[in-house]
């Protein structure tokens, strides 16, 4: 099934591009119930199960197909007797929800499932029996399923209906695979129902259903969910949409000529492609037309160029962009950087000497199958239990039990860590929306080594909160691919992000943090500390830092020594130069000389404007001031701990300003006397291990 086929009823010349290998592909739009079951009497299951077979045979040659029949026999049997509420006998449902995930090339275990998925619920079929005939694999998602369809859906439960579908389903994500195409086809045929509650089950499936599905990489199921809810939801913007469609239909495609270029252009450079125009569906033409208003016949669909090899995509691409005139703005490589729902192409777009403007879309053929079905496309994920070991058989036989599925993405396992925190439907009802909105995720990379998972625009308290939990709530501080930075910087994919904690269990969270958490999990833990110390640990509003004052000696200037006879020596306060710093003198109002380590920037001013700097050396004498800064977290006993490390090196202690901290961060300025220059680095190594403080450096 196409992920951008228009609704073929308006768009019948759209079908031969759906055709591969010589097979046309099934729409499953067009097929209807004497499709399904054929016209042959419902006794005889090759009619009944045919296109299931055909489509499944047409991803998996070589699977074996007595498992569906046997699947579809007992659906058949224990649903007999019950009707749809559109007057369809109820073995169409199932049939139809199967024959979904079938096109999109689902494995034996998800069909057999799936045909069953309702038996448990709406017939006299027990678990037991599932388990017993189809083994345990298919127990395991037919009691998902069931979990999922036994939950109320009435408006008032929608948020914990949610809640409980993901504690159902996220243990294996084919369980979510079936949800999804259940609900296409009861989208489908909604219009039995009364107009409040397609509303109702339109919203749900727009504010939560599609999200999901674009997650998953389902993109097959979430393009005609959208065009569903969209003719429901606003008539009147679909009625225009599908009249700019109908209208197009009647005009010259330019489309199909640019393709023919494309191919030319292939040809000629050696490179083996196939080129199809891809109609856009409803909700995507109606997007474009808001972004470009009137539309031109290059508006109304896409080029898809599907090639052998990853080097492929990148040779076309190069092709397209030499022979044609990019439009460099629409280039986006996520092959490079895959989606975070395993999505990868080249998009690009190239304008024509007609002056239309053609979207293409590159990709290899395995890439294509993965957009279309995303996590339906990656099989079973699981070992079977006759290749288990026996440990592993007698656990699997429990349907209950917990197991990590290597497909579930990073986003669905953190929405199931942080809707157990979740205080109530609600709260999980307006994060779950948030969490789905995002479309991108990031990896960031621990000190340890190790990965996390998170939304584009995450900060460092959503990586503390994701690394350490609750013990997250002491963290003061992080560094960022080795520079240190506050806990609101917004991380980029690839960083690498070393979390501090304080030393102080008294440390939380300020309410400032909630404005920079965007994951679900750290804006709850937040919210449920700020709320357990209404009074805080922590001054809410630290005072502004003043502007850096240092406090050194201006006046003197210790061991240097200009070359300018009875002048005046000053030690420059920007720079504190000591033994043995090379330095540079200028003579000031008054006549002194003051003195500036040669790197000093003011050294350069003063010879920018013409200064005449002045030799300077270094008596023998070895003792000197000098003036250091100290960055630190802010803790208890920290002045007291510097300064014990400072007299541990025989040094005098002349001045000391602490300003206050700013996100609990504070600066230390000292002015020493050091009995040997030549003590100055010990020093500040002895400086730098005290815990909290991550910086010492020359004022």
């Amino acid at each position: 099934m196409s992920a951008e086929a228009t609704n073929p009823e308006a768009r019948p010349e759209a079908l031969p591009e759906l055709r591969r290998r010589g097979r046309t592909r099934l729409d499953l739009r067009r097929l209807g119930r004497a499709a399904l079951l054929g016209p042959t009497p419902r006794d005889r299951l090759p009619d009944a199960i045919g296109h299931v077979a055909e489509a499944h045979r047409a991803h998996h040659p070589d699977a074996d197909l007595s498992l569906l029949r046997r699947a579809y026999l007992l659906a058949e049997t224990s649903h007999r007797g019950q009707m749809r509420k559109s007057g369809e006998p109820y073995i169409t449902h199932p049939l139809a929800v199967t024959l979904i995930l079938a096109e999109l090339g689902a494995e034996t275990t998800t069909l057999t499932a799936s045909l069953l998925h309702d038996t448990v619920e709406d017939t006299d079929v027990t678990l037991d029996q599932v388990r017993e005939e189809f083994g345990d694999e298919v127990c395991f998602i037919v009691d998902g399923v069931t979990k999922v369809e036994k939950i109320d859906y009435g408006a008032a439960a929608e948020p914990e209906t949610f809640r409980k579908m993901l504690v159902a389903t996220g243990n294996d994500v084919r369980v979510m695979s079936i949800k999804l195409a259940d609900r296409l086809h009861n989208m489908r045929t909604l219009g039995v129902m009364r107009p409040e509650k397609q509303a109702r089950i339109a919203k749900v499936t727009r504010d939560v259903l599609i999200p999901l599905a674009e997650r998953l990489g389902v993109q097959a199921l979430k393009t005609e969910l959208e065009d569903l809810v969209f003719a429901i939801l606003h008539p009147e913007e679909y009625e225009h949409t599908r009249a700019l469609i109908a209208a197009h239909a009647g005009e010259r495609d330019p489309l199909p000529a640019i393709a023919d270029s494309v191919r030319a252009v292939l040809r000629e450079a050696g490179i083996a492609a196939e080129v199809v125009v891809r109609p856009r569906h409803f909700v995507s033409v109606h997007r474009i037309s808001l972004k470009r208003g009137e539309l031109r016949g290059s508006d109304f669909g896409r080029l898809l160029v599907l090639v052998g090899e990853n080097a492929d995509c990148y040779a076309v691409l190069g092709e397209l962009h030499t022979c044609f005139t990019p439009v460099i703005s629409e280039f986006k490589d996520f092959i490079a950087s895959p989606k975070f729902n395993l999505y990868q192409s080249l998009h690009t777009a190239f304008a024509t000497q007609e002056g239309y403007v053609a979207e293409v879309i590159v990709r290899t053929r395995q890439m294509h199958r993965v957009a279309e079905a995303g996590v339906v496309a990656l099989g079973n994920p699981y070992t079977s239990p006759q290749q288990a070991e026996p440990a592993d058989q007698i656990a699997a036989a429990d349907c209950e039990e917990e197991r990590v599925d290597p497909t579930r993405p990073g986003w669905l396992s953190r929405l199931l860590d942080w809707q157990q925190s979740a205080p109530d439907p609600d709260t999980f009802w307006d994060v779950l929306r948030s969490e789905l909105a995002q479309d991108r995720e990031i990896t960031v990379f621990r000190a340890d080594g190790g990965t996390l998972g998170l939304p584009a625009g995450a900060s460092c308290i959503d990586a503390a909160y994701a690394q350490y939990g609750e013990a997250a709530h002491g963290c003061i501080g992080a560094r960022v691919n080795g520079r240190l930075t506050s806990l609101s910087s917004r991380l980029s994919d690839g960083d690498t992000v070393q979390l501090l904690l304080a030393h102080d269990a008294s440390s939380g969270p300020t309410a400032d943090w909630l404005d920079h958490a965007k994951t679900p999990a750290a804006r709850i833990a937040v919210s449920s500390w700020l709320e357990s110390h209404p009074d805080g640990t922590r001054p809410a509003d630290a005072a502004p830092r003043p502007p850096l004052s240092v406090i050194g000696l201006r006046s003197g200037g210790g061991n240097a020594v200009a070359d300018l006879p009875d002048a005046t020596v000053r030690l420059a306060g920007c720079c504190t130069p000591v033994p043995p710093d090379a330095v540079e003198g200028f003579v000031v109002r008054g006549g002194a000389v003051t003195v500036h380590r040669v790197h000093c920037a003011t050294v350069a001013q003063m010879r920018a404007v013409g200064r005449t700097p002045i030799a300077v050396h270094w008596r023998a004498t070895a003792d000197c001031r000098v003036t250091l800064l100290a960055e630190s977290f802010g803790r208890p006993h920290l002045l007291a701990d510097l300064t014990e490390a400072i007299a541990r090196e025989g040094v005098e202690v002349v001045s000391a300003t602490v300003e206050p901290p700013v996100e609990q961060r504070v600066r230390h300025s000292y002015t020493l006397q050091l009995p040997d220059a030549t003590g100055l680095p010990a020093l500040m190594r002895a400086m730098r291990d005290v815990p909290g403080v991550y910086d010492v450096s020359r004022a």
